[in-house]
């Protein structure tokens, strides 16, 4: 094997995916067969609720080349891709999910199409997803409201899935806020990146697990870490709310002079207490927002905690 061929790591987090585990490893040594042999599979158990910890340990025993790591409770997906992250020790670090929606056929046309444009990542565009019409519409809706909050660049075909050079991986380590949302911190972090159309697989069992609350939380922990766009909007709301308010002054007013106010001072304290009452919700409902995470933030703890590790 010659000694320039990089080393890869093979980042993948892993929730209920017991009997999808053998599949995964089996296609990605398969997969890595037309570059080197130099490579290795880190998988995380996000200690799902079934028996995925005990076929990566078995993986583990029958090719050193796997890893696993698990941790000590659910983190969730992106807490779960940084503890992998942190394990990797490969030239090129590729993630992607374990349901094998993300095809390990694809990871050899990831990485020479960085070579060959000297990109230092490169994502995988899924063209044509295999998902329900809800969940796809769902995504994109999310992205949306994603992009115009944080004021970046948001594709619903790209996720996780994609290849990226050690530079890239240790900046994006180098970030330690609690809220982890992988394909943000890479836009954020810069680089020369590019894309690359991938076939995306249909789920072969199970169902994911972003349902519509899940999807909801995510997009304000992104939005409350990664933008302060929601406060800036607060503000226009206040400068709308207050010209309401002036101009319903003046309809209050003229109908007052043409004789049709009863009670004098009714309708101004009713406009007034509605207006104003729902401004002050919204202002100390976003600020609470930001001071819940600032709080979250400041207690320090660990982004995640290992239980076992089969390196060790």
């Amino acid at each position: 094997m010659p000694d320039s061929l990089p080393v890869f790591s093979i980042v993948s987090p892993v929730y209920k995916a017991e009997n999808l585990i053998a599949e995964l490893v089996r296609r990605i040594q398969n997969s890595m067969v037309a570059l080197t042999d130099n490579y290795e599979i880190i998988l995380v158990d996000d200690r799902g609720p079934d028996n995925s910890w005990d076929r990566i340990a078995e993986q583990a025993a029958l090719d050193p080349r796997v890893r696993g790591v698990r941790l000590s409770r659910n983190f969730g997906q992106h807490k779960a891709i940084t503890a992998g992250l942190e394990q990797a020790r490969g030239e090129w670090v590729v993630v992607m999910d374990c349901d094998l929606q993300d095809q390990p056929e694809e990871i050899p046309v990831l990485y020479r199409y960085a070579i060959a444009e000297k990109y230092d990542l490169v994502f995988a565009r899924r063209v044509e997803r295999q998902d329900s019409w809800l969940k796809r519409a769902g995504s994109r809706a999310f992205y949306q409201m994603l992009a115009y909050l944080t004021d970046t660049k948001q594709d619903p075909a790209i996720a996780n899935f994609g290849i990226y050079h050690r530079k890239v991986i240790n900046a994006v380590l180098s970030m330690r806020e609690s809220i982890r949302y992988f394909p943000t911190m890479l836009r954020w972090v810069g680089f020369r990146a590019g894309a690359v159309a991938v076939a995306h697989a249909e789920r072969q069992e199970g169902s994911s697990s972003y349902n519509l609350r899940r999807l909801i939380n995510l997009a304000l922990d992104i939005i409350l870490a990664y933008s302060d766009k929601p406060l800036r909007l607060t503000v226009k709301l206040g400068l709308l709310v207050s010209a309401s308010a002036f101009l319903m002054v003046l309809v209050t007013c003229f109908r007052f002079l043409m004789g049709e106010i009863l009670v004098l001072g009714y309708t101004s304290l009713i406009i007034s207490v509605w207006f104003f009452s729902g401004l002050i919700l919204s202002v100390l409902g976003m600020v609470g927002l930001y001071l819940g995470k600032t709080f979250e933030q400041v207690k320090n703890r660990p982004i995640y905690l290992v239980d076992v590790d089969t390196a060790q």
